[in-house]
């Protein structure tokens, strides 16, 4: 397969590719899209960016096209991540009240949800957490699906969904096809995948690694001035940015750090609603704030083709987690930068993941400007003197209370008459 046009799509489906940009197929979807249109199953791997979800939803969608009956069914570790996929296969799915498409994820109003089923879903995607409450509950019926898709199956087997897979499948007939997509491919994972799929033919494309046209690199600093760095080089970039931290704690300083110096930021993280979540994604997309800030619950789930930089404030825990956060930017075949900052005390990790990744090693030392570490330590001072202050005030007002009050251990003699000689036989006692 060398274009989509020796597929024979349907027409509309093939006007949809077209109008999205969808001219020539990348290599997953050449190798995908054939034997999935055969009806194999396939456990494939593959670098993040590099057109998977289409390689999936196409050969579905021509499939359930053709069979009235059928449904298809995608599973996605995260929200965001399926919220991703519903936008794009709604972007060419036929614009059909018979042919519908849910998306079943924690954090929405489970009665649009409900009301969205009694339509009659042609196809569902799902977080399985949400898609047992709704099988549990009996509003949901998957026993016509012919079409599975596991998206991210290591994802979802590293954050313990591997029960809530195993119950979903007993919903589901044997005969149908299956799909099992992943970024790595360790044993746990080819072991788990063998239980989900029959005779699957394996797809690989070596170790995932970032794609080629992204430009990494990484700035050594020390720790007490990482925020000062980033200031740095947002100040020295244009476009938009993803900014990844490790905690929600430090990801609400940093964002609350960054508007203080007039920069228009939003954030995401597992705190967040998922309403305030949508919003911060959707804000950025249209480009009413520049600067994403982000926790790993966001690596794989934010699809933004103008994304220019991706900086990483902190190392990844997962080593896999530096492929799909540098993997936001240079989307679709577009050029990006991937800047990682990097302690003394990250450096082992940092190396470790420039010989896994074969990243060229770019560590250089970048000393924060003058004129910034002076503006920085004069508010660390400013807000230092002001906490000294309040302290201060605090202590005096203590002692102030303290002094005024009664002290009933003192012996005092204004509360009763006594006269010189009872005064002189007590102090004699």
């Amino acid at each position: 397969m060398q274009n989509f046009e020796e597929l024979n799509l349907p027409h509309y489906l093939a006007n949809s590719l077209k109008r999205i940009g969808f001219i020539e197929p990348t290599p997953i979807q050449k190798q995908a899209i054939p034997l999935l249109l055969e009806g194999k199953d396939i456990i494939a791997c593959a670098e993040t960016g590099s057109g998977k979800t289409g390689a999936y939803i196409i050969p579905m969608l021509k499939i359930l096209l053709e069979n009235k009956e059928a449904q298809g069914l995608v599973l996605a570790p995260t929200r965001e991540l399926a919220q991703q996929i519903t936008e794009f296969l709604k972007s060419i799915a036929p614009n059909d009240r018979n042919f519908n498409v849910t998306s079943l994820v924690g954090g929405q109003d489970i009665r649009k949800q409900f009301k969205s089923l009694q339509r009659k879903p042609k196809i569902i995607i799902a977080t399985p957490g949400r898609l047992i409450d709704h099988l549990k509950r009996n509003t949901v019926q998957i026993h016509k699906v012919k079409y599975l898709v596991l998206d991210e199956g290591d994802r979802m087997i590293d954050m313990g969904f591997a029960p809530q897979l195993q119950e979903i499948l007993k919903y589901l007939k044997k005969e149908r096809q299956t799909s099992f997509f992943t970024a790595t491919l360790d044993n746990k994972v080819k072991n788990l995948a063998g239980k989900y799929l029959s005779h699957p033919q394996s797809l690989s494309f070596g170790n995932p690694r970032p794609v080629a046209k992204i430009k990494q690199t990484a700035i050594l600093v020390e720790g007490n001035h990482k925020d000062e760095c980033l200031l740095q080089e947002l100040n020295t970039r244009t476009g938009s940015v993803i900014v990844f931290l490790k905690t929600k704690h430090r990801t609400d300083q940093i964002k609350k750090y960054l508007t203080g110096y007039g920069m228009a930021v939003d954030l995401i993280h597992g705190g967040r609603s998922q309403g305030q979540r949508n919003r911060a994604i959707s804000s950025f997309k249209k480009g009413n704030v520049r600067i994403l800030c982000a926790t790993d619950v966001a690596a794989r789930g934010i699809d933004v083709p103008h994304v220019e930089h991706v900086i990483n404030f902190d190392l990844p825990m997962q080593d896999e987690d530096y492929v799909h956060r540098v993997g936001r930017t240079a989307r679709n075949g577009a050029e990006g930068e991937a800047v990682s900052l990097v302690t003394p005390q990250e450096q082992r990790s940092w190396n470790r993941l420039v010989k896994k990744y074969e990243i060229p090693n770019a560590l250089l030392n970048v000393p924060v400007s003058e004129e910034r570490s002076q503006q920085h330590n004069k508010r660390k001072k400013k807000f230092a003197n002001k906490s000294n202050d309040s302290r201060r005030r605090g202590t005096e007002k203590r002692a102030s209370q303290n002094h005024n009050k009664p002290d009933h251990k003192k012996k005092t003699w204004g509360k009763k008459k006594s006269n010189t000689k009872n005064r002189e036989s007590y102090q004699h006692r």
